[in-house]
């Protein structure tokens, strides 16, 4: 087993540990809104909220644009005689 797949099991028993101890109704307040709802499903909630965000923040990102590739493939890189005449007599 894996420490990542540890670490998860861990988690997750840790988790329902302190859902299951959280059934009481609670008043909470959002916005202009205040309601009663148990702390199970507040913690579910958040819990969810919580892994969406982390699955969308870890997720891998885009590669990025290749100027580089790019310019090297418009100017080929083998050809070593890119100066014009004018620019060698210059340089010289």
């Amino acid at each position: 087993m894996s420490i990542k797949t540890i670490v998860i099991i861990v988690v997750t028993i840790l988790l329902t540990a302190a859902l299951a101890q959280n059934t009481d109704k609670v008043q909470f307040a959002f916005l202009f809104a205040n309601f009663y709802i148990s702390k199970l499903t507040l913690m579910i909630v958040v819990a969810v909220v919580a892994f969406i965000l982390g699955v969308l923040v870890g997720r891998p990102k885009k590669p990025k644009f290749d100027i580089e590739g790019y310019h090297d493939t418009i100017h080929k890189k083998e050809d070593p005689n890119t100066l014009s005449d004018e620019d060698r007599d210059y340089i010289n």
